[in-house]
């Protein structure tokens, strides 16, 4: 019986199994923020074990409330700067330097093909979109994360999600998304790993997998991957360039890390997306989605464009050709945070800034803040936002505050009419 892609990278990271569905792996990379970090780093401190694994495996940020607002989040800042500076840690992002870490740690070229990766953050799930096992843990695996390189899971179990078909202009991986957690709900991947396979997903680049497989956590799964090829090496390609005499020879050699033909798995789900449409988000859960045309003249207050699901390049672009010459509409505030600074750089370089301040956008420096009701951006009671991040629960972005999720495109569209509305990119 064949393999699937967990189950091969379970096997390879295989340190025990304590018990006959537990499986305790290798880690090869432990990424780390201050909203979560610092309540590991002070209990591991408490335990005279103030220490890490391996200083060149962990990664750490501050990114998400950046710059500090107050002396609580600047403890917290302060807490990482300074356990990074004591364990000799040298990819720490500080202010200036940092970016949303779901973005960043790509960018640099932190995840390969094959890898194993937690951090105590839940849409870490991100990084499969390269063909790497990644989860969101908890304090305490993440503490034994730091100190031991390991952590454990249960026995992985896969979903096949097979898309086919070929999207209309005007839909995006965001639509896609929405509509594979409408299908199956909130709990419908609950413990499973996602692969999400297909013609669509073949076509994708790997920002728009990785706005994929960073929502695989609203349909409750550990993690979600894609299986890497050649768009994948291409991205990695200066990173790995001393590896492999070429790209082709990557390729092959990724190729390891591809579920077999005939592995098993808990569910397949098959569907033609040629017909999908522009999604959005209603009410407070994930799994509740209609067309954007049936939420047509939906008033909002807010709109932010930004976040670890769509703040790349590639979102900002789709976004800025729907901005182009126009103007958020009265009454509307627009706020978009450029993921990384290198972001940020590329669009100032393409006009795309200009783009978004003459619409009437704030633009603000890399930040997971408002997407969590944190900073940069929270709702007041009552308020409606428009935004591309990944979460509308009730309170997310702000108490009493409602969030339709949905694509930068449409985002950008609605802030032009100042209601929900489908962008005109859409045929």
């Amino acid at each position: 019986m064949g393999k699937t892609i967990a189950q091969k990278i379970f096997e390879s990271h295989l340190v025990e199994k304590p018990f006959a569905d537990t499986y305790v792996l290798k880690l090869d990379r432990v990424f780390c923020h201050e909203i979560t970090t610092p309540i590991a780093i002070t209990d591991l401190v408490e335990r005279n074990k103030d220490r890490v694994f391996d200083p060149t495996k962990i990664k750490a940020v501050i990114d998400h409330v950046t710059p500090a607002k107050d002396s609580k989040t600047a403890t917290q800042e302060k807490i990482l700067r300074e356990w990074a500076c004591r364990n000799q840690i040298k990819d720490f992002f500080d202010i200036g330097a940092n970016g949303v870490c779901h973005a960043i740690f790509p960018e640099k070229g932190y995840v390969r093909p094959g890898f194993t990766v937690i951090m105590g953050d839940s849409h870490t799930c991100t990084h499969g979109a390269f063909g790497a096992f990644a989860a969101g843990v908890g304090t305490t695996d993440l503490e034994v994360g730091i100190l031991k390189g390991v952590c454990s899971f249960k026995e992985p179990k896969s979903i096949k999600f097979v898309l086919n078909g070929k999207l209309k202009s005007g839909v995006y991986a965001k639509d896609v998304i929405l509509y594979l957690i409408s299908k199956i709900g909130v709990n419908g991947a609950t413990n499973c790993v996602v692969e999400f396979t297909g013609p669509v997903v073949d076509n994708f680049g790997m920002e728009e997998r990785m706005t994929i497989c960073n929502m695989a956590v609203e349909a409750g799964a550990t993690s979600g991957i894609c299986f890497p090829d050649e768009k994948t090496v291409e991205y990695l390609w200066e990173f790995i360039q001393d590896e492999y005499k070429t790209k082709e020879a990557a390729i092959e050699a990724y190729k390891q890390w591809r579920s077999d033909d005939d592995a098993e798995y808990e569910k397949v789900y098959t569907y033609d997306l040629s017909d999908l449409e522009p999604l959005a988000t209603i009410n407070y859960k994930p799994d509740q989605v209609k067309p954007i045309r049936e939420l047509a003249g939906t008033k909002v207050n807010q709109i932010y464009i930004g976040s670890c699901t769509n703040g790349r390049i590639s979102d900002l672009r789709i976004a800025a050709e729907v901005l182009k010459g126009k103007h958020i509409a009265p009454g509307v505030r627009g706020i978009v945070s450029p993921a990384t600074p290198k972001i940020y750089k590329m669009a100032l370089q393409e006009g795309i800034i200009d783009i978004f301040m003459d619409a009437g956008f704030c633009v603000t420096n890399p930040t997971c803040g408002a997407c969590l009701g944190m900073s940069n951006g929270v709702l007041a009671e009552g308020e409606v936002c428009a935004s591309t991040t990944n979460r509308n629960f009730n309170g997310r972005m702000g108490k009493g505050g409602m969030v339709h999720l949905m694509s930068p495109a449409s985002a950008a569209a609605t802030a032009i009419a100042g209601t929900i509305t489908n962008s005109p990119l859409y045929k």
